[in-house]
């Protein structure tokens, strides 16, 4: 009669690499004293003192986005290698680890998304939650049609002082934050009226319909996209921000730091 080893072992089978996701620290330990086994520790903390580690900066409740993410960091860390095959252990049910997953690391489906948040001086549930409404209109666009938007978050007085008003400002004097239900559904309305939103480190929306004013000269962007993305790209090279930007176009999210791309999703696969 088979045993569980028998049914399950092909999991652990000519794996490259254990990828062991915020693990308690006897578990790390029972691990890493097996010998010849390459082992990653990804989690928010390295908090058991793994010689081999990589940061995610949100704990990622939705399994799927924690190990997506986590590998793709592992692989900008160049810990693993496009085609590695990777037994991931992490957290479904409860505190500690109960669930394997086995993983092949492709490198081609890298999208940018750790750099996004590695990269961004704010913080990383603020970065979270634009990314997701800039998803969501891209998905459901406005009454059904396609709408762009421009999002610059982070470093904001300094984006204020490279922009101008092209409207009133209906953020003027509130303290309304970036992630709210009701504020993403007024960033939704405004969406369709010219302008970029700021936003600062800490998700308080600043102000909406501005126009950047930074210099273009040397901003690379993709062929084919227009000045939506080009003020965006040119914005972060003269601040510390970065935009995320839904075109209208094509329907793609991009998002850019240091006058460089660095990430671009399709709504519909994310």
């Amino acid at each position: 009669m088979a045993g569980l080893d028998d049914v399950f072992g092909e999991l652990f089978q000519s794996v490259d690499a254990v990828i062991l996701f915020s693990p308690s620290g006897s578990y790390y330990e029972r691990c890493a004293s097996i010998e010849d086994l390459d082992l990653i520790v990804i989690g928010t903390e390295n908090t058991v003192g793994a010689e081999t580690f990589v940061e995610l900066p949100l704990a990622f409740d939705d399994i799927r986005d924690r190990i997506k993410f986590g590998l793709e960091g592992a692989i900008e860390q160049d810990l693993i290698e496009d085609g590695d095959e990777l037994a991931c252990a992490t957290s479904v049910f409860s505190d500690g680890i109960d669930t394997v997953s086995r993983v092949r690391a492709d490198a081609e489906t890298r999208t940018g998304i750790y750099d996004l948040f590695v990269k961004s001086r704010a913080e990383p549930e603020v970065v979270k939650a634009v990314l997701e409404l800039a998803v969501e209109l891209g998905k459901k666009g406005q009454k059904g049609k396609p709408v762009g938007a421009l999002f610059v978050v982070g470093d904001a007085g300094k984006v204020m002082n490279k922009s101008r008003p092209l409207s009133y400002n209906p953020f003027e004097k509130s303290h309304v934050h970036v992630g709210d239900p009701i504020v993403n559904v007024m960033l939704k309305e405004f969406s369709r009226l010219d302008g970029a939103f700021i936003i600062s480190d800490a998700g308080k929306i600043v102000s909406a319909y501005r126009y950047l004013e930074p210099s273009a000269e040397g901003v690379d962007i993709p062929k084919g996209l227009g000045a939506r993305h080009m003020a965006g790209g040119a914005i972060t090279r003269d601040t510390n921000a970065i935009t995320i930007v839904l075109s209208e176009s094509d329907g793609l999210v991009r998002a850019f730091k240091a006058g460089e791309l660095i990430l671009e999703v399709d709504p519909e696969a994310y």
